[in-house]
């Protein structure tokens, strides 16, 4: 049975001092009942204050970004073995915003995928379309491509245990949402693609969630199909009493 994970992206925003207090009033309200995974992908800043404060809770931090490389001449970048030292346990890979803002590309997607697997950091890997693309056709064309690029050159193991987040592009921070149909069949033809690629096995394992304005009143309808698994949630995170409710509709 595959696992579900409800994962935060903070973006930027959250100080130290906010991130802190955010996961003293998630856990109160969680306790220790676990349900699915709980992650909160934070700040840089945030980071070492995070993972203090959610020691002995059932919360994850990870982080937004890292670098490929494991050290070097690159100003303003963070190397996988710089989050693994600190026991950061996940990092958010190739989502839209640093794609279109700093020209992040399939190749450096799939040496950040495997450079986080190298260092055990759980990789989760954004994939999505633009609305033109939808409108189009090429949606499916577009999001199968970008997970074998992203994946290339992984055995099937490897890809068990990354973490898939579909977002179209079009849904970010928009407050449009994919119907549940469309979202589980964007999911699905992920899923057929993984398939192809490293057998049903291997594609029935692979943990892969939905993002694009997941809120309160929506979660609990995209979390009834057959394919989505949980949810990287953007906005809806930086609210304890929102993020809570959507953890308890899956």
């Amino acid at each position: 049975m595959r696992r579900k994970v409800i994962a935060g992206n903070w973006k930027m925003n959250m100080l130290p001092n906010e991130a802190m207090n955010f996961i003293n009033a998630l856990a109160e309200r969680q306790g220790q009942e676990k349900t699915c995974e709980v992650i909160l992908c934070v700040p840089y800043t945030d980071l070492f204050y995070s993972l203090l404060t959610a020691q002995n809770t059932p919360i994850k931090i990870g982080a937004q970004n890292m670098h490929w490389e494991e050290r070097g001449a690159y100003t303003g970048e963070i190397a996988p073995e710089m989050l693994q030292c600190i026991n950061v346990q996940y990092v958010i890979i190739g989502h839209s915003e640093r794609r279109q803002y700093f020209a992040e590309t399939d190749e450096t997607v799939n040496k950040k995928v495997k450079a986080a697997l190298a260092h055990e950091l759980t990789p989760i890997l954004c994939v999505g379309e633009t609305l033109k693309q939808k409108e189009v056709g090429l949606a499916e064309e577009v999001i199968t491509k970008q997970v074998e690029l992203a994946l290339g050159g992984l055995i099937a193991k490897q890809v068990e245990e990354v973490i898939i987040a579909y977002e179209p592009i079009w849904a970010i921070g928009t407050g449009k949402v994919a119907t549940k149909e469309d979202a589980n069949d964007a999911i699905k033809q992920i899923r057929n693609k993984i398939a192809d690629l490293y057998g049903e096995e291997t594609a029935q394992n692979v943990t892969i969630l939905y993002g694009g304005s997941v809120n309160g009143k929506n979660a609990k309808e995209l979390f009834s199909t057959s394919d989505i698994d949980g949810a990287l949630v953007g906005g809806a995170s930086l609210k304890v009493g929102e993020f809570e409710e959507i953890i308890k509709s899956i």
